[in-house]
């Protein structure tokens, strides 16, 4: 859900020109520059100046108002000099000098007012983005006996902001993950991210029963959201090398298992959070090397040219190599390329390794779960 803001505000003016002020700068002188060339092919007689007033509009339009209005004064001495030899100036060469000076300041500050606002809207970015980390910490390189990434791809290039969210913690009851994914984007979807992550933080240290972890969130999502808002989640547990994951409406995580790509379907379907979901807990035996990828929906709805991503077909190829990091980071580059860099929504990835027990530690493993394994 959260990550770091890729807006990039507009130059104030001072220092290099951005790649689009060159831009725009470019234009506009090449525009003087074709003027002048016409006006002196022309003759003596000054028809053509008037046409610069139109090179600080297009300066405007990406440079800061100080290069507006340097390109507006390039613009008046060129226009200055070409009337200087006009013999005997003519009122319309003084009316076309006068609009180049008037379009020079109504162009810098329409340029001024757009530096602003671009300004403003890189500082609102940047604020939801430390929003967002502040909600989601950094996950990994090792939590209990798992080595744990994350990764969250935005759908936008402006601005990673969005519902989609994730942590893992090392509780007495083993390590606890969970994946979720809120309704709806912005500023409302990371208030209610930042609930239910509040709310686990807490409650997965004190609760025994994964069970009880859903009905705590449950309770403080439907608190806190309208009639129609909701958060699909997948809580997982890993402890004593078995794997209880309980499901509320989120898409199934993937074991990769010696080549092998398998859903962990849950045993029955439940609702998302704020519905009160009875969940059933799915019980897996972990096997060292195992790896467990958790994925918001964002994963399974990419698609091009109506082709969805095949997520479980190359799974294995993709996160079966290298680190846990080194897996989301192939994942991610095979999906960007599948959609030509186009994602209809954000998508938050987590990849586990099962690396074995804990030397010299024992870890209580309880019936129910033991039963549910062994089924």
């Amino acid at each position: 859900m959260l990550s770091v803001v890729r807006t990039h505000a507009f130059q104030s003016g001072r220092g290099p020109l951005s790649p689009g002020s060159r831009a725009g700068v470019g234009a506009a002188l090449a525009l003087l520059a074709i003027v002048s060339a016409v006006e002196v092919a022309d003759g003596r007689k000054v028809h053509y100046a008037a046409l610069m007033m139109a090179a600080p509009v297009l300066a405007a339009v990406f440079a800061s108002w100080r290069t507006v209005l340097g390109v507006a004064l390039v613009a008046l001495l060129l226009g200055g000099g070409f009337a200087l030899v006009e013999p005997g100036a003519s009122m319309t060469t003084g009316v076309g000098l006068a609009g180049i000076a008037l379009s020079g300041v109504v162009a810098a500050a329409v340029a001024a007012v757009r530096q602003r606002q671009a300004e403003e809207i890189a500082e609102l970015s940047k604020l939801a983005s430390v929003a967002q980390q502040a909600v989601l910490r950094p996950l990994g390189p090792q939590v209990g006996t798992l080595a744990v990434a994350a990764r969250y791809i935005s759908s936008t290039a402006t601005a990673e902001i969005g519902g989609d969210l994730y942590e893992a913690i090392d509780t007495p009851y083993g390590v606890r993950m969970i994946i979720g994914d809120v309704r709806g984007k912005g500023l409302d979807a990371v208030r209610l991210a930042s609930i239910v992550l509040g709310s686990y933080r807490h409650v997965a240290y004190e609760r025994a029963d994964l069970r009880a972890v859903v009905a705590d969130l449950d309770r403080a999502v439907a608190r806190n959201v309208g009639d129609e808002d909701f958060v699909t989640a997948a809580v997982v547990e890993e402890r004593g090398g078995t794997l209880t994951i309980v499901n509320c409406g989120h898409p199934s995580p993937l074991l990769l298992r010696r080549g092998a790509v398998i859903p962990l379907e849950p045993p029955a379907p439940a609702p998302p959070l704020g519905f009160m979901p009875v969940v059933r807990p799915r019980v897996e035996r972990l096997e060292p090397g195992d790896r467990l990828l958790l994925f918001t929906d964002g994963l399974g709805e990419a698609r091009r040219d109506g082709e969805f991503f095949p997520t479980a077909d190359r799974a294995w190829r993709l996160l079966g190599h290298g680190t846990v990091g080194d897996g989301l980071a192939s994942l991610e580059t095979a999906l960007v390329e599948w959609v030509h860099g186009r994602l209809d929504d954000d998508i938050a990835l987590v990849l586990m390794e099962y690396t074995g027990p804990r030397s010299g530690a024992s870890v209580p493993v309880p019936s129910w779960e033991v039963g549910a394994a062994e089924t």
